[in-house]
């Protein structure tokens, strides 16, 4: 699809006061990080230990897997909740495609699930919770992306280039689907999000520290065998 295409859909009108409200709604429910949360019930704080993310990896490695389990269950399902009501109460007639509502509301979560509201702006890294958006939206694209994750992860051992290299197949993998504007520009948005908060792992890439997941790395441990 050309972009030229897209253009005529990108004219919107100004939403009306529920779809600001939905939107709204989107961005509190991200806000609601799932290590920051569980972290309170154990009596830490995840920031303060390890990389200092309040992710899902960091939760692994700082927490043990039964917690990391849990924080990822639940910034996969605000992002699955977010598109899930923004698709059921979407107003009609307003200039956005109730599919728009969607898009925007999952994105809406993956920023609060970034910069959380309820936790000083300092929340994780966004893509459990793109996941659980695209579970509700586009659920096709989730078994490519982890095939593309699990293959980055098993060959280099790192985590946040699995993540990163994901994320940017959602755009190529949307245009090649022949995806409508909403779908594809919220892949894109998604994809220059996740980069971005992974550009301090990408840094460390270039330098040379940064840590690898060692046993993930099969591939590596299959040649030294």
């Amino acid at each position: 699809m050309p972009f030229s295409a897209l253009a005529p859909t990108l004219s919107l009108a100004v939403p009306e006061p529920r779809s600001l409200a939905l939107l709204a709604a989107a961005y509190a429910i991200g806000s609601v990080s799932g290590s920051l949360t569980l972290g309170k019930l154990r009596g830490v704080d995840i920031r303060t230990q390890g990389s200092g993310n309040a992710g899902g990896t960091n939760a692994l490695r700082t927490q043990g897997l039964r917690f990391a389990l849990g924080v990822v269950a639940i910034d996969i399902g605000k992002g699955a909740l977010a598109a899930w009501l923004a698709l059921r109460y979407a107003p009609l007639g307003d200039g956005l495609s109730v599919t728009a509502h969607g898009y925007l509301a999952a994105f809406a979560a993956v920023l609060g699930h970034v910069w959380p509201l309820w936790h000083g702006f300092r929340g994780g890294k966004g893509v459990a919770t793109v996941v659980g958006g695209l579970a509700v939206l586009w659920p096709f694209a989730i078994p490519v992306l982890l095939l593309v994750w699990g293959t980055t992860l098993v060959v280099s051992g790192y985590v946040g280039l699995a993540s990163v290299v994901a994320a940017l197949c959602l755009p190529l993998l949307a245009w090649l689907s022949d995806a409508g504007a909403p779908r594809l520009w919220f892949c894109v948005a998604a994809a220059a999000l996740v980069a971005f908060t992974h550009r301090g792992n990408l840094a460390r890439l270039r330098a040379g520290t940064e840590s690898r997941f060692a046993r993930a790395r099969l591939l590596h441990r299959w040649r030294k065998g």
